[in-house]
Formats: C-alpha cells, sequence, structure tokens
C-alpha cells in the first residue's frame, strides 16, 4: 500500500514560490521517490541529523524537500522545500541552519 503524500501549509508556500519547471520536477520526484518505502535511505534519500526542520531530505538536483513519516498512518509530511547553493540552503531566499 502506498504513503499518503502531504504538504504542509509551509511547504506549500515553499513549493508555490519556486518557478513552474521546479515545482513539476518535484511533485513528480516526490511521488516517485516516496510513495514506497520513503524511510529507506538511498542515493537521493536520507535521514539527517536532528535540526529544527524534519528527520529526512530528498534531494531532487538542487533542490532539498525535507519531510517526515509517520509509518503507523502510512503518511509521508513535506514539511519545507528549499534550494542548495554550495553548503547553504535557502528557503523562500532566506538561509536555513541546518
Amino acid at each position: 500500500m502506498p504513503y499518503r503524500i502531504q504538504l504542509s501549509p509551509a511547504a506549500k508556500e515553499h513549493l508555490q514560490a519556486l518557478r513552474k519547471r521546479q515545482q513539476v520536477t518535484i511533485v513528480d520526484s516526490v511521488e516517485k521517490q516516496l510513495a514506497h518505502e520513503p524511510s529507506a535511505e538511498t542515493k537521493n534519500r536520507k535521514l539527517m541529523r536532528p535540526n529544527p526542520l524534519a528527520p529526512w531530505e530528498l534531494r531532487i538536483g538542487t533542490i532539498r524537500v525535507y519531510y517526515d513519516v509517520d509509518e503507523d498512518a502510512k503518511v509521508v509530511l513535506i514539511v519545507a522545500i528549499g534550494i542548495k547553493v554550495r553548503n547553504r540552503v535557502f528557503i523562500e531566499s532566506e538561509e536555513v541552519d541546518l
């Protein structure tokens, strides 16, 4: 059974702040990568060290999708979406310290 994917209100704003092409890429990648086994580490998914955003990160090129998984309810909650530039992450043009 696939996981349900939900976006937090903040993540919806982050997504809308991006260009249309980026939005489509993110939605497609999230559906493909997180619908099944979202808590399994892969080349593009990793469990992060403790941080204020979320425990998991999905890498899509320079885009970073931060999410949490509720295994009991089979739900993936997208918490934030940002752009990585070198070793810095920007969410809605603001740098976030992870």
